[in-house]
């Protein structure tokens, strides 16, 4: 038997408001939960809607055990433009502040940009320290706010996506503190999901579980795909 806690996302329910779907989550039997950032779900730039939100799931006896950073196009911390990294870096650092909020045990965070269609191995390798670069200032903020900080494994055709990518992040980063959460369905979609739990096994501190057929980011329920 595992004695990992078995939570919920809130991103099941990312089209509607955080307010709105606390109770069903756990009428359903969840006490724990991960919430999503996606801004029609809770805007993490109002502060009060974050306080609000946060004593709302307290209330219901729920623990908020994790924060998934805001990721989108625009928010790319890697990217070669300083004022889009800057951008994207307060982006992220601001969702860091209504995480500890909430009082979150990790904060999860994609390591890279949602779309990128350059190939070039010398913009690869420059992105990847830009990103160390960034996720470095996000680790500090973290520290102080009493956040932990972990990395996901990334669908296969992005950035950052390769396991090795992933890797060479955690070890040019100032910090060992920082952990891994295994994506399950980003996994699969690689062809080689046991070679990924492996290799990402030593920095492992949390798992998004779900399934698919290993043709589409389907976030199926565990056991409904080919997992």
């Amino acid at each position: 038997m595992s004695d990992w806690p078995v939570g919920l996302s809130t991103g099941c329910f990312y089209q509607q408001s955080i307010f709105d779907c606390l109770e069903t989550i756990s009428r359903g039997g969840f006490n724990i939960i991960e919430v999503c950032s996606y801004p029609m779900h809770l805007d993490y730039h109002d502060y009060d809607m974050v306080v609000r939100a946060a004593h709302r799931v307290e209330e219901l006896g729920m623990e908020a055990y994790s924060f998934h950073a805001p990721f989108a196009d625009h928010i790319d911390i890697s990217s070669r433009d300083s004022e889009c990294r800057r951008r994207a870096l307060t982006e992220v650092l601001q969702a860091a502040e209504a995480a500890a909020t909430f009082q979150v045990r990790y904060f999860v965070i994609h390591p890279g940009p949602e779309s990128w269609d350059l190939k070039e191995h010398d913009e690869r390798f420059e992105r990847l320290r830009w990103a160390a670069d960034s996720l470095n200032q996000v680790a500090e903020r973290c520290s102080k706010l009493g956040v932990g900080c972990i990395l996901e494994n990334k669908l296969p055709h992005l950035l950052f996506a390769n396991t090795s990518d992933l890797l060479w992040i955690l070890a040019t980063m100032d910090t060992v503190e920082v952990g891994v959460c295994l994506d399950t369905g980003h996994a699969n979609l690689t062809g080689d999901i046991y070679s990924i739990m492996h290799k990402l096994s030593r920095h492992l501190r949390m798992v998004h579980a779900h399934d698919n057929h290993g043709n589409g980011d389907e976030h199926l329920p565990p056991g409904k795909g080919y997992i």
